[in-house]
């Protein structure tokens, strides 16, 4: 079956042109300028861009991914596809060892399934200072062979993990970490620039959540911000909801880093897509109000409610980003680091037909997956 999409303004990393697209069983195999060579759906002059890649997601619609709850996990998926998000991995937070394995083990089942892109494991292996909404009696110190265990729970689809590079064990872990094929993230940590350093040269490749829950930015102590922004090995995570993290210094690290080395993750929590309210995220009670999701006890920042078509406006409207720079840091870049970017994260020729048809507002209108429409403009 062929589609072809007419009358669209199509986003590449390289630019914004008006044409169109020809879509044949899930994927792009033409990518043209001007008005399209045949009958198409016209789009109306919309923007079309690559449909977003999330890397760190708990939940949403009611669902929360620590859980293990497949049902649920479905429905967060199908909740964050409609907002543009065609590939998600789910994030687990702290908790003991036995229910970290049996949730990566019901979720690996998605993953083989095709509805997840892989598991994340943020925590246990996290600072007790700097653990904000998660169990800070569950946190363990790193160790390559509890790892393995939790690495052969997700039956190869474990993505990430975050750790904190200070801990007692977190290098020998990063490493075997990286030689199983996952990504080593740095964060929920208060290591200084030199234990930040040391965690890099171990391997260590992404910042998770660059700012939050971690020492702030200093100039006689620069901390890990200025190490995880300065190193060209690290890609940095920013939640863009406004809450997360203001602006000017979202902006900051997106001159630094430049579109490459930037990502937007939503850091989404299962309140996501319903209203104020109480909710859990993993074994800790969350109170939502006015959208910002806390801990009931302590009042720490409990992950967010946002989606990726938000985080993708503010960052044209807010923090000035181009549209295919956008683009990039919203589905290229994150692809690239899940070892995605042949096949989706971008509007190419052999790439699977993930798309997101976005207003001249940048509202969602449309969204495809694997050339099937999920909403249809």
């Amino acid at each position: 079956m062929s589609l072809t999409l007419a009358d669209a303004r199509i986003v590449t990393p390289e630019g914004v042109h008006d044409g169109w697209l020809t879509i044949e069983d899930g994927r792009i195999t033409h990518v043209g300028h001007g008005s399209a060579p045949g009958p198409g759906l016209s789009v109306g002059g919309r923007h079309v861009v690559p449909g977003f890649v999330d890397v760190h997601n708990h939940g949403g619609a009611g669902g929360s991914f620590p859980t293990g709850e497949q049902d649920k996990a479905c429905e967060a998926v199908a909740l964050h596809r409609r907002h543009g998000t065609t590939t998600t991995v789910a994030s687990l937070v702290t908790d003991s060892v036995e229910g970290l394995t049996r949730a990566a083990a019901a979720l690996a089942e998605l993953c083989e399934e095709g509805l997840l892109a892989g598991i994340h494991y943020e925590g246990p292996y996290i600072a007790k200072a700097r653990c904000g909404a998660h169990d800070p009696t569950l946190l363990r110190e790193p160790s390559p062979q509890e790892f393995a265990g939790l690495v052969k729970a997700g039956r190869g689809h474990v993505r990430m993990v975050t750790i904190a590079p200070e801990l007692p064990g977190a290098l020998d872990t990063i490493r075997m970490a990286v030689a199983e094929g996952v990504i080593a993230a740095l964060g929920h940590s208060d290591a200084d620039y030199d234990q930040t350093i040391t965690g890099i040269e171990a391997g260590a490749s992404v910042a998770t959540h660059l700012y939050n829950a971690m020492p702030p930015l200093g100039h006689r102590a620069p901390g890990p911000v200025a190490a995880l922004l300065d190193d060209e090995r690290v890609t940095v995570e920013l939640v863009n909801d406004g809450v997360h993290v203001h602006p000017a210094m979202l902006r900051l690290a997106y001159e630094v880093a430049g579109p490459g080395r930037t990502m937007l993750i939503t850091d989404a929590m299962s309140a996501t897509g319903l209203g104020d309210g109480d909710y859990v995220l993993g074994p800790m009670q969350v109170r939502v109000e006015g959208g910002v999701a806390r801990l009931v006890e302590g009042g720490s920042i409990a992950g967010s409610t946002l989606t990726m078509d938000v985080a993708f406006r503010r960052s044209v409207q807010e923090v000035g980003m181009s549209l295919p720079d956008a683009v990039q840091v919203a589905s290229l870049t994150p692809a690239r680091v899940l070892g995605l970017a042949g096949r989706i994260g971008s509007i190419a020729v052999g790439k699977a037909a993930d798309l997101v048809v976005l207003s001249d507002s940048l509202e969602v209108a449309g969204v495809m997956k694997d050339g099937v429409w999920i909403t249809e403009p």
